[in-house]
């Protein structure tokens, strides 16, 4: 498996894009990204443990978990207003380094031939500043190995 993460860090502009292709149908993808005890196991950068407080992944649920390493605990708390299933998922997205900073993030989960999937996310800053910020912070270093660890667990499947 050697799908690439796509980043686009527009200049200028408060978003951050990505696309990720799995080769597994999006039901898989999906449930992966529903089930917080599957979640735990995936999401987030190698060197760091994750432990989620409450993850419930359908409109109107929320969400907070910790990441950890040897520097500290980093928590992250959001609300996901819109879900539907195989489809899509439109969520908020905060760390409680940077108070006040939500990003409203959208991820569409696309079939491709040979059940394979396409994830599609955008994330939406309300400062150029914050943008900047979370583009330097290693957030695609943590979605490369995060979806590189959730290929290995589906094959595993």
């Amino acid at each position: 498996m050697s799908n690439q993460l796509n980043v686009t860090v527009p200049e200028g502009a408060p978003f951050i894009d990505f696309t990720r292709e799995f080769d597994f149908p999006v039901a898989a993808v999906f449930e992966a990204h529903r089930d917080p005890e599957i979640v735990a196991q995936w999401f987030g950068p190698n060197n760091m443990k994750m432990e989620v407080d409450h993850y419930d992944f359908h409109s109107g649920g929320s969400y907070k978990y910790t990441h950890s390493d040897e520097t500290g605990n980093y928590v992250f708390t959001g609300v996901f207003h819109t879900v539907r299933e195989n489809e899509f998922a439109i969520q908020t997205f905060e760390f409680d380094g940077y108070p006040d900073v939500v990003a409203m993030d959208y991820i569409r989960f696309e079939t491709l031939e040979n059940n394979r999937t396409r994830l599609v996310g955008h994330s939406v800053y309300p400062t150029q500043e914050a943008r900047d910020g979370m583009a330097a912070s290693g957030m695609e270093v943590g979605l490369s190995e995060g979806y590189a660890r959730l290929d290995a667990l589906l094959s595993s499947r």
